[in-house]
């Protein structure tokens, strides 16, 4: 699925489990934002398939076998970063012992009491259940889905009219917020985009290059990938930035289709839960109840290493010829 059916997937489930031990919930941002960003790189994500559209190339022989190994080692790496990050909550949290339902309701107030539908838990379960099927099946975009079973969700639990607008109230800050950032994202890529200033942006950075460094043309890319995702949307750099680099790659005698594969392993894929460009990157922060900057500040250095890690694999395999 997409990252955001991931982490609506991935993240509710956990943030009670996060919150009952103690640990932060930061630490669960980062360590879904790195596996989902790493399995980004599969030959059906939307970086790939830009790539190898904008290079003109087959997407799962040319572009991601050759890499396969690198994409495989960079799991791992989530798997043992995610280990030591447990490792470090551990060590600060100490023994834990879970509390009991009833101390739970006791911490509750009269208030947060009174919007309690445990009769309703096995609709809402289902409901759920129906939501989840219908973002991986349906067909329909995210947003369609939300609405309708927000609708049934409202309607089922609040059918007041004064209670339904109660709720819609409580949350409203926090979705116009993220509906200001996004519009603000949005407008910041249309501008830099149709302008052209994107394109000028990647032909300054290819003029620095000397030409005694153009073999490792692409082990540049692949180094500059990640962090690329906070600048440069994926329609942007695949479509628009993409082509003039591996075409300056070619003049300096490497193929376009290994700076394709160097950019993979960063820009969009592991670089796309921690960019401000993406909706999903917002509906990961949203989940998890962190603040954006806070999350930015823990994952970005996993995430880049991890990228950095994958590409020095995809070098020593082959998977990038420098």
């Amino acid at each position: 699925g997409s990252g955001a059916v991931t982490f609506l997937i991935c993240v509710p489930p956990l943030v009670p489990l996060y919150d009952a031990v103690g640990m932060k919930r930061t630490t669960l941002a980062a360590i879904v934002a790195m596996a989902a960003g790493t399995m980004n790189i599969l030959p059906w994500g939307g970086p790939t398939i830009r790539a190898a559209t904008a290079l003109s190339v087959d997407v799962v022989k040319e572009l991601f076998m050759p890499i396969l190994p690198a994409v495989i080692v960079g799991l791992v790496c989530v798997i043992v970063f995610s280990a030591l990050l447990g490792k470090r909550e551990k060590a600060r949290i100490g023994s834990v012992a879970l509390g009991s339902a009833a101390v739970t309701m006791a911490e509750l107030t009269e208030e947060q009491k009174a919007l309690l539908r445990p009769h309703l838990f096995p609709i809402n379960l289902i409901l759920i259940i129906a939501a989840i099927v219908s973002l991986l099946f349906s067909g329909f975009a995210p947003a369609v889905v939300f609405m309708v079973f927000y609708v049934l969700a409202t309607v089922i639990n609040y059918p007041n009219v004064k209670e339904s607008k109660a709720r819609v109230d409580a949350h409203a800050k926090e979705c116009l917020m993220m509906c200001s950032v996004l519009f603000a994202a949005g407008c910041f890529t249309g501008i830099m985009k149709g302008t052209g200033m994107i394109t000028e942006m990647a032909s300054t950075l290819v003029s620095i290059i000397p030409h005694t460094m153009g073999k490792f043309f692409p082990l540049i890319i692949g180094i500059i990938g990640m962090p690329a995702s906070l600048l440069f949307d994926p329609d942007s750099f695949y479509y628009g930035v993409l082509p003039v680099l591996a075409q300056t790659a070619e003049g300096f005698g490497v193929a376009g289709v290994d700076v394709g594969r160097a950019a993979i392993l960063g820009q969009m894929t592991i670089g796309f839960p921690v960019s401000p460009l993406t909706a999903s990157t917002f509906l990961l922060v949203g989940l998890s109840g962190v603040d954006f900057g806070e999350h930015q500040k823990k994952t970005i250095p996993l995430a880049w290493l991890v990228s950095l890690v994958m590409v020095v694999v995809a070098i020593l395999t082959r998977g990038i010829a420098i």
